[in-house]
């Protein structure tokens, strides 16, 4: 262990992603940290490409052996970095690519909140210099940042995207892991809401990575190919456990979401309308009886 931070990395079958993020990770000024790759069962040799290019004691590679989703290898990842003993887990995902400040202003902003927050996210933008539309973060269940947030040099937000996340080990100790049975999709606002339960949490302005999307979009069901429809129940279904927490607020948000899913369904869907509603409706059964409980940690070491 070089540095008292760990980036985990979460890959699959994007080496040529990951291979950028890690050099931007390495070109980090002013903060150093180490470097774990969780590695999803990766098919498009990852693994060769992180033996021959960084065989440093710096990067360290884990395989899964499986392909466990997002969610599942943030959860792997995660708490190999807290059993590691790293006082500090930076999160993000292969395309994520910081710039050169970007840990050294969160470590900036840990030091004037004076350590009394539970997460700090970064401003993620997309390639062509504009916000991303995919990660802009939540003040609360219903409502997203606006401009005016942006302009601030910290922000309260209460849920954000894992594209550049930094949480303490301590605070990971008390809350738990990323649920990895949500597989995809929610399980980064499910793990930011239950950080931000119990802690003030911002967004540093100054701290800014690029989210190297293909396409400058929101996921939109209703129009994405049909092929792909039957994916979309995992947002449906973590969606309901995530969201539930917050009593009658919680169930008024899942249910106009899924009832304005399903408008823009029949409004805009050019083929398997019916499939398309009874992926949300699937989704939304399953989340009822969808009960998985977070791993605590409380018993990892605190440091070695």
């Amino acid at each position: 262990m070089n540095s008292k931070t760990a980036a985990v990395v979460v890959t699959y079958n994007r080496k040529d992603l990951l291979e950028k993020c890690i050099d931007r990770l390495r070109q980090q000024k002013n903060a150093a940290c180490d470097i774990i790759i969780v590695d999803n069962a990766s098919t498009d040799g990852t693994a060769d490409m992180i033996k021959c290019q960084y065989s440093v004691p710096e990067v360290i590679y884990m395989n899964t052996g499986a392909n466990l989703g997002g969610a599942g290898g943030f959860q792997y990842g995660v708490k190999q970095a807290v059993l590691l003993g790293y006082e500090y887990v930076w999160i993000m995902d292969d395309d994520t690519l910081p710039q050169e400040t970007a840990l050294y202003a969160l470590f900036e902003a840990d030091r004037e909140l004076n350590g009394k927050w539970g997460f700090l996210s970064s401003v993620a933008y997309w390639t062509d210099g504009s916000i991303c539309r995919m990660n802009i973060q939540k003040k609360n269940i219903f409502k997203h940042i606006g401009e005016k947030e942006y302009r601030k040099k910290y922000s309260f937000v209460k849920m954000c995207s894992f594209v550049s996340l930094l949480v303490k080990a301590e605070v990971i100790r008390e809350v738990g892991l990323p649920i990895g049975e949500y597989f995809i999709w929610t399980d980064d606002y499910e793990y930011t809401g239950r950080i931000s339960l119990k802690y003030p949490c911002y967004m540093v302005s100054a701290s800014k990575v690029v989210h190297a999307m293909k396409v400058h979009t929101r996921v939109n069901f209703a129009t994405d190919d049909v092929s792909r429809i039957n994916r979309y129940h995992y947002i449906y279904r973590n969606d309901v456990h995530c969201y539930r927490r917050y009593g009658l607020c919680g169930w008024a948000y899942i249910v106009l979401k899924d009832i304005y899913t399903l408008v823009n369904i029949m409004k805009n869907s050019r083929g398997g309308k019916l499939d398309r509603m009874k992926v949300v409706l699937k989704g939304f059964k399953e989340g009822l009886n969808f009960h998985p409980q977070p791993e605590m940690v409380k018993n990892m070491p605190k440091g070695s």
